[in-house]
């Protein structure tokens, strides 16, 4: 009774925490959505678009190994408010610069790499807080909870966000931002999230803060299985990132700068993660959680990726965007399910942080490369008349945004060639049966006579 009691309390806990971020993560999606639009009204370029995600998404994979030492060694609790307040002030200090007619595309560069550093520290120490606040068998529901946190907004906030910058105006959508960052904080302050118990592995992993920053990769190269899933993850990703960063400008090129076609699309990709993630919470994935993962990506790169680079209507374009997203909260929730079932809570942070620069290192190359490729080489390439055109015999129709969708399929086919790829090697196939559960790890220690 005692233990049920327990458990309770922690999801009423998690959920408590949940629905702050949730709500943040709705005014931050409407304050993204309407300054992209506004940056692309300013420069015209897929390269800057681009740009804008470098530095949101960059800090989290370069400081990821720091921060998971210190999401391991201090308050979890604590870093999440902390990266929330940051994060506010890096959204005040642009609404202060566009009330006063001062803002400029670098001044998002800077406030984004802002957001990111507080990411950086606020994504695993939310990870890893999963772990101590709910049981073992609702870690995959809780994950595709956390998947709605990011995937609800996905569908609200691109549409409001277009609907309220013609009503209200793009400040006071960053003035709500603001709100709804305050409303976070408050939610995580009236919660206890509990520190791990130190395990084994958590003893020995203690020591320099260098050392600790390369416990999670020697930790993660010293099991294939796991190693072998971030290498599949890693070449997806370069997919991922490719969609990610020329969507936008691709569909802006495409229907004239229809801001309210953008924001249908993103809205049905968002409605397909929330869909995705409602399915998570109530199933709880697959029993073999590689199936979710693998066989999921497969389907997000083929049905969704490679779909919206062929696309050439809205509502081509809007199923492929439903069904990319379809699949990210199984590949997501089961992932890191099986992350969590391996790792000792009391170096999660250490790990999660390693595996996040393992797969996400892609990133970093893609965003930065994305845009010159599409602006320098296919958009002009894949005109009448262009080398690119003759080789790929025009398969995504002509105009503006048709070099920059002929990419985005290109590496939707190459992201299903990865996944396969994943499936012929046993050692990531069977790594749920390879690599023991730490709690039956730590079992089998405890059991043996001193």
């Amino acid at each position: 009774m005692e233990t049920a009691l327990k458990r309770s309390l922690g999801m009423r806990a998690f959920s408590v925490v949940w629905l702050g971020q949730l709500v943040s993560m709705l005014g931050t999606g409407m304050t993204s959505f309407a300054l992209s639009v506004w940056a692309w009204q300013e420069t015209g370029s897929a390269t800057a678009m681009s740009l804008l995600l470098f530095f949101a998404i960059g800090p989290a994979i370069v400081l990821g190994p720091v921060a998971g030492v210190l999401v391991d060694r201090g308050s979890r609790k604590g870093l999440i408010v902390l990266a929330d307040v940051g994060a506010a002030l890096s959204t005040a200090a642009v609404l202060l610069l566009y009330t006063t007619s001062h803002l400029q595309v670098w001044h998002l560069y800077a406030a984004n790499l802002l957001a990111g550093v507080c990411h950086a520290f606020q994504g695993p120490a939310f990870s890893a807080s999963i772990t101590v606040m709910v049981p073992k068998e609702q870690y995959s529901r809780a994950n595709g909870m956390t998947t709605l946190v990011h995937y609800i907004p996905e569908v609200v906030a691109p549409l409001s966000a277009a609907f309220l910058v013609r009503v209200v105006g793009t400040g006071r959508i960053m003035a709500i931002d603001l709100l709804t960052f305050a409303f976070a904080v408050t939610m995580t302050l009236l919660v206890s999230i509990p520190q791990p118990e130190t395990s084994a592995e958590g003893r020995a992993a203690r020591d320099s803060l260098w050392s600790e920053s390369v416990y999670g990769f020697d930790y993660i190269l010293k099991r294939p299985g796991l190693f072998g899933l971030q290498l599949v993850f890693l070449a997806v990703n370069f997919a991922g990132v490719f969609q990610w960063a020329l969507q936008s400008p691709m569909i802006l090129a495409r229907t004239g700068q229809d801001s309210r076609a953008l924001g249908t699309v993103l809205s049905a990709a968002g409605f397909g993660s929330v869909i995705g993630g409602l399915v998570m919470s109530a199933w709880g994935g697959p029993k073999r959680r590689i199936h979710g993962v693998l066989g999921g990506m497969t389907l997000e790169c083929l049905l969704g990726i490679t779909l919206m680079g062929l696309g050439r209507t809205l509502p081509v374009w809007a199923l492929a965007g439903f069904l990319t997203m379809l699949f990210v909260p199984v590949i997501n929730s089961s992932n890191q399910a099986i992350w969590q079932a391996k790792v000792a809570p009391d170096v999660q942070g250490k790990v999660f942080a390693a595996r996040r620069v393992i797969a996400q290192c892609s990133y970093l190359v893609g965003f930065v490369t994305a845009g010159p490729l599409a602006d320098r080489l296919f958009e002009p390439g894949m005109q009448p008349g262009g080398v690119l055109s003759k080789m790929f015999g025009g398969w995504a129709g002509a105009g503006p945004g048709v070099g920059t969708a002929t990419l985005m399929a290109i590496w939707g086919l190459i992201g299903v060639c990865a996944c396969l790829v994943g499936y012929l090697f046993p050692v990531v196939r069977d790594v749920e049966a390879t690599i023991p559960d730490y709690d039956s790890a730590l079992a089998l220690a405890t059991s043996q006579p001193a």
